[in-house]
């Protein structure tokens, strides 16, 4: 008996770590006021297969299904279709409108690190504004958020209107510009040949194949750099790009952001900006987070292709934060403090452990029935900062005695002593 592959089980500390970084989200999520929404799992296939929704990629991957009455349903391989459907279906929403929900999401790939069957996507979209104030809004909540997780990270962004320009440049356009784009957004994972490679395949032009392997060997990335070669100052893809790098140094966000001409996501909706965000320090290879704008989607859900319903989003990987903090640190699931009874003191360890629960600290409360040594050992190994005893002398007395794992000091007193000493440490 085993799980499907590519699904998992989460147990104790692997749910508690879940369970830290969806209300450091959650908690983001309200503060930059975006209202919840909850929408279903399954979905009809004409909807999720809709060629205005994820494209021709992901409809390799999507969960194709029947139902008894023999209707054609899926399992959503994202949130922002689901999202766009509910302001679609909704004629009279508020605009504009801002939401998150977080939720499973389903995709029949390869499985590797950072890509699961089986997945926890969290996402933050707000539809009727035109931008780039929402892009930059949405970067300062993946600051945010990351900041509260105490991770490190690099946002690096481009614009898919001024991709295509620069394509046209090369003499590439319409379904050819797009699905080049694809390609070049796999550079980081089959590398400069890889995507020559699958270029060739797709360009029968020798000489637009040509260009891009130029553009690509030359690393020619700066942005007015590319804006020069391709006498590129007037069109609408430059200026959304110049519009957004100032905003994003006029909000000190422009740091933690790194232009890349390449990139263009994954899915065939995306219109304008696109983002995605790594660990800072390069330790995880997959993306923590991505997103951009799709200003097409929902109009043409509506039948509506006439009417423009901007909209930008963002979306973290709930499980690559997860693995991310868990290779970082090993002893995530420890307990602040671990109380440890000696003798016939289970009543007075109980009542010193609930005063510390009491004070927000997480603690646990051994049984006794190992030798101290080798519970002290245990606590060490998983992390425990500060140890707890309790025994017959401290017990008679009212004290307890206290000690710091990190430094080995000992210190005897009163419960709330001990209480300051480990608030002092910042343990929770």
């Amino acid at each position: 008996m085993q799980n499907v592959k590519g699904t998992f089980d989460f147990r104790a500390g692997e749910q508690k770590l879940r369970n830290r970084i969806r209300a450091a989200l959650e908690r983001q999520f309200a503060l930059y006021d975006f209202e919840p929404l909850e929408t279903p799992i399954l979905n009809e296939q004409s909807l999720l297969g809709s060629k205005y929704a994820g494209g021709e990629e992901i409809m390799r991957e999507m969960y194709h299904l029947t139902d008894q009455g023999g209707r054609s349903l899926g399992l959503r391989y994202d949130l922002t279709v689901p999202f766009a459907k509910v302001v679609a279906m909704n004629p009279g929403l508020e605009l504009p409108y801002k939401r998150y929900e977080i939720g499973k999401v389903f995709r029949d790939g390869p499985v590797k690190r950072g890509r699961l069957r089986e997945f926890t996507q969290c996402d933050a979209d707000v539809a009727g504004t035109e931008g780039p104030e929402a892009e930059v809004e949405l970067i300062g909540l993946a600051a945010d958020v990351f900041r509260e997780l105490g991770i490190d990270i690099v946002i690096r962004w481009n614009n898919r209107r001024f991709l295509g320009d620069v394509l046209c440049g090369l003499g590439i356009s319409g379904e050819s510009a797009l699905s080049v784009m694809l390609t070049l957004d796999k550079l980081d994972k089959i590398g400069v040949d890889g995507v020559l490679s699958e270029l060739g395949d797709k360009l029968p032009d020798p000489e637009a194949a040509a260009g891009i392997a130029r553009l690509i060997r030359e690393d020619v990335s700066g942005f007015e750099a590319l804006v020069e070669r391709f006498a590129l100052a007037g069109t609408t893809g430059t200026t959304e790009v110049r519009k957004l790098l100032t905003l994003l140094r006029d909000t000190g966000l422009a740091g933690i952001c790194r232009f890349d001409p390449f990139l263009s996501r994954g899915l065939s909706f995306y219109t304008g900006t696109v983002y995605e965000i790594f660990a800072a320090d390069g330790s995880y290879k997959s993306s923590l987070g991505s997103g951009g704008r799709y200003d097409a989607i929902i109009g043409k859900l509506v039948g509506r292709e006439d009417v423009r319903y901007p909209a930008v989003g963002i979306s973290f990987g709930l499980d690559s934060i997860m693995e991310l903090l868990r290779a970082g640190d090993p002893g995530f699931d420890a307990p602040a403090v671990c109380f440890v009874p000696i003798g016939d003191t289970i009543a007075e360890t109980l009542r010193s452990a609930s005063m510390f629960r009491t004070a927000g600290i997480r603690a646990r409360v051994e049984s006794g029935s190992r030798k101290l040594k080798r519970t002290l050992a245990a606590a060490a190994a998983k992390g425990v900062r500060f140890i707890v005893m309790i025994g017959a002398d401290e017990a008679a007395a009212g004290f307890v005695r206290l000690k710091d794992m990190a430094t080995g000091e000992e210190t005897v007193g009163p419960a709330e002593l001990a209480l300051w000493i480990v608030e002092r440490a910042k343990c929770r």
